[in-house]
């Protein structure tokens, strides 16, 4: 079977319920994509307001509290937000990245400790973080035993160390100072179970992203080529291999669909990072290649999208007048009007939440963008 880009781009729309809202519990909806971007506190919520029928921000609140789902340092060594009950197999799957990332960087090494002598300070930290504590208090914590250098030794283990990030209060669940708290996930992972890991992590990813390359997945999760390799020959007839635009190879599960070429994509407004837009390798599935520098700034900011018929079109911000919708190109009178409806409604959530959201990342749109059409929408 070979597939057409738009298909591509439909599957992935469809995988992540942006072609329809579905009516989820968000712990299940969380689990259904796979993994949701979580650098900025907001993210998750924008993200699944866009994914859930009816989405209630205090049940992602309360999902948040009660550890049903969890935010950590995960794929890409970036914080996402997952299912509880995958946060310890996916970072089984993780956990060799993450050390690598942390413990050979220059930061660490100038400590003049060793990886053994990081990994045998995880028992400590983790009866230390049994209740909530900042970074803060940790390197308090540390300074007696390594002076100058317990911010760099914190730098290292909070990033691969069992924690998660404890919910801090705020319209978002977490605000500065972040929080940590010690998961039950064991301090480290055998081969078995970082095998096992990367299985389960490359099924949910295809469930949630698929049909997808090798190539993707490692941009997904900055997994290397042969531990991929490795867990796409474990799995097996799990899976089935098809062809994508340019002769690419691709997998996917042996009962996953792919839309109709003609099947409509509606109005979406994404938040920053979205997952849809880091989840495959080369220039992507829904930002058009000239529109790539734009919405993926060269540090990694990845900016609010305006999705029109399955691909990004522009760029939204939160002002003092509502939303501003900026589109890269001329758009037609009924995608303005989707795009305008689905901003009223994201404005009467940021209204009861955060009406300033993303503000901090005002300044690229002080350097301009190359907007043929703009308009403010009011809640």
């Amino acid at each position: 079977m070979i597939l057409t880009a738009r298909q591509l781009a439909l599957a992935t729309l469809d995988r992540q319920f942006l072609l329809e809202r579905k009516r989820l519990e968000v712990a299940e909806a969380v689990r259904r994509v796979c993994a949701l971007q979580a650098q900025a506190p907001a993210s998750p919520y924008l993200a699944l307001w866009n994914r859930v029928q009816d989405f209630v921000p205090e049940d992602l609140d309360a999902a948040f509290a009660n550890r049903l789902i969890v935010k950590a340092s995960l794929m890409r060594i970036t914080l996402h937000t997952v299912h509880a009950e995958d946060y310890e197999p996916y970072r089984a799957a993780m956990l060799s990245t993450l050390r690598a990332a942390r413990l050979y960087d220059r930061r660490f090494t100038a400590t003049g400790l060793t990886r053994a002598d990081a990994d045998a300070l995880l028992p400590e930290l983790a009866r230390f973080l049994t209740r909530p504590r900042t970074g803060a208090e940790v390197q308090d914590e540390m300074t007696g035993r390594f002076g100058e250098h317990a911010h760099r030794v914190w730098w290292a283990l909070r990033t691969y160390a069992p924690t998660h990030h404890a919910p801090t209060g705020g319209p978002w669940s977490f605000t500065q100072p972040n929080a940590y708290l010690a998961s039950s996930a064991a301090a480290e992972a055998g081969p078995q179970e970082a095998a096992d890991g990367v299985r389960r992590l490359l099924l949910a990813y295809l469930r949630a992203f698929g049909p997808a390359s090798a190539r993707d997945f490692a941009r997904f999760t900055l997994l290397t080529r042969p531990v991929i390799t490795q867990a796409l020959q474990e799995l097996g007839d799990q899976l089935v291999r098809m062809t994508g635009p340019g002769r690419a190879a691709l997998f996917d599960l042996a009962d996953a669909t792919v839309p109709a070429a003609d099947t409509p994509a509606p109005p979406r407004l994404l938040p920053m990072w979205d997952s849809t837009l880091l989840a495959h390798g080369g220039p992507g599935r829904l930002v058009p290649e000239e529109y790539r520098p734009l919405v993926v700034r060269r540090n990694g900011d990845t900016l609010p999208c305006l999705l029109v018929d399955g691909q990004v079109a522009g760029v939204w911000r939160a002002g003092d007048e509502g939303l501003e919708l900026t589109a890269f190109h001329r758009l037609g009178k009924a995608a303005w009007q989707g795009l305008t409806e689905e901003a009223e409604r994201l404005s009467a959530l940021l209204a009861l939440r955060d009406p300033a959201v993303y503000r901090r990342y005002g300044h690229w749109w002080d350097k301009g963008f190359p907007g043929v059409e703009s308009t403010t929408v009011k809640g």
